[in-house]
């Protein structure tokens, strides 16, 4: 939002900061960490107001069971400082903008009505798995159909790393494996999420391996030098990369 900023460049040419990716992208990381400061204490106390407290299943470790109590839902925290961050300072009129917050908010939904039932119901069960990948697949083919609307010559083919072409064109099996990628995603965070730090400290890492590749892929002249597809409006991701990059950070304080 912030971005549209830069015309008034005219009047005031400090404004012409705000067209340089590099400042946007460092401004989003720093907004999501100080909205995770910020707003930490006061949604903790919240979750423990109404008694969130995450219940360990009682076939799993010992070690584990020391968390029984811990607030949950954290995601709450992640994903408001995302999408505060993302409004502010990636440009809304790229569509990348808008598949990115659809995903967050979309899976993050998911995540909350896990949560809110494993509450309400006082066991770690919560959604039904059956439902969940229902849910979570359907999110996904949503995804991929705005993906596919906004499509370009790489959309489909299938790039593996160190290789200068690519190395097949999905086409229409790029779908199903598209559903599969996000879906499985999703999942392996779930998975992760459990020992303290494990799951965020993971997010930090692969959003700073996206926010370069984003940043590399949306330069022509980089995407040039270093021989992988230029991906015209891509470097907008590294700005939603390291919101998330910011987000997991401040939540990792708490």
């Amino acid at each position: 939002m912030l971005k549209f900023l830069y015309p008034l460049v005219k009047y005031f040419t400090a404004f012409n900061i705000f067209q340089y990716i590099t400042f946007r992208a460092a401004y989003a990381a720093l907004t999501a960490l100080l909205i995770s400061f910020l707003c930490g204490p006061w949604v903790i106390r919240k979750l423990k107001a109404i008694k969130a407290g995450e219940k360990i299943r009682p076939d799993g470790p010992k070690s584990h069971q020391a968390k029984s109590g811990t607030p949950s839902m954290g995601g709450i925290l992640i994903i408001l400082s995302i999408v505060v961050s993302v409004l502010l300072w990636m440009d809304l009129e790229n569509p990348y903008t808008w598949i990115l917050l659809m995903t967050v908010i979309g899976f993050g939904l998911i995540g909350f009505i896990d949560d809110y039932l494993k509450i309400i119901k006082k066991n770690s069960a919560g959604l039904r798995a059956s439902l969940k990948f229902t849910s979570q697949i359907i999110f996904s083919l949503i995804i991929i159909c705005f993906l596919l609307f906004q499509r370009n010559e790489h959309t489909t083919l299938l790039y593996v790393p160190f290789l200068k072409y690519p190395l097949l064109d999905l086409s229409y099996f790029y779908i199903p494996f598209a559903t599969l990628l996000l879906v499985g995603t999703s999942n392996a965070v779930n998975l992760t999420d459990g020992l303290d730090g494990l799951a965020s400290g993971l997010v930090i890492m692969v959003g700073i391996a996206f926010a370069i590749i984003s940043y590399l892929a949306g330069r022509v002249d980089f995407a040039d030098y270093l021989q992988i597809p230029y991906i015209i409006n891509s470097w907008e991701v590294t700005v939603f990369s390291l919101s998330l990059v910011g987000a997991s950070v401040g939540f990792l304080w708490f």
